[in-house]
């Protein structure tokens, strides 16, 4: 890189006191200090387009590794269940070559629908346990509860 010190940047700031003049020289050190900002600005969206290429490029590697691990677990599976059933296959044919008069498991019984009704709402606490309790079971509306709470009058 270049090496500026503290020397070298006075003398170009007393060159370019000399040769622009103190009454341009503050608008010119905004104008460079813009264009230094958008430079480093457009540096750092350079940099970081690289790193995300990179990183998309990792996760593409990635992504092919655990595809190409699914494949083999999924072809792992397939050969084993495939041997199961051959395995099986051979024992249904023994044991039915073997004995044709014992049946193999008991059948299944068909579903019975219990009967109940789900749309009533059954609740959580039996209504003995809130009466005893003294739960309340209705709710009262707001004039309700002062017709019922309200002072008797004294005559």
């Amino acid at each position: 890189m270049i090496d500026i010190g503290i020397s070298k940047i006075a003398l170009i700031g007393a060159v370019a006191l000399i040769v622009i003049g103190p009454e341009k020289l503050p608008r010119l050190a905004r104008t460079i200090g813009a264009l230094l900002g958008k430079a480093q600005r457009y540096v750092a969206d350079v940099k970081a387009e690289v790193n995300r290429s990179i990183d998309l490029e990792e996760l593409r590697k990635m992504k092919d590794t655990v595809e190409t691990a699914a494949r083999d677990v999924e072809t792992a599976v397939q050969e084993t269940t495939s041997g199961i059933e051959r395995d099986l296959g051979s024992i249904v044919d023994e044991s039915t070559s073997s004995s044709a008069s014992e049946p193999l498991a008991t059948p299944v019984p068909e579903y019975k629908n219990p009967g109940k009704n789900w749309r009533l709402k059954q609740g959580a606490m039996p209504q003995w346990y809130k009466a005893r309790a003294g739960v309340r079971r209705h709710v009262l509306s707001g004039a309700a509860r002062v017709a019922r709470y309200r002072p008797k009058k004294f005559s």
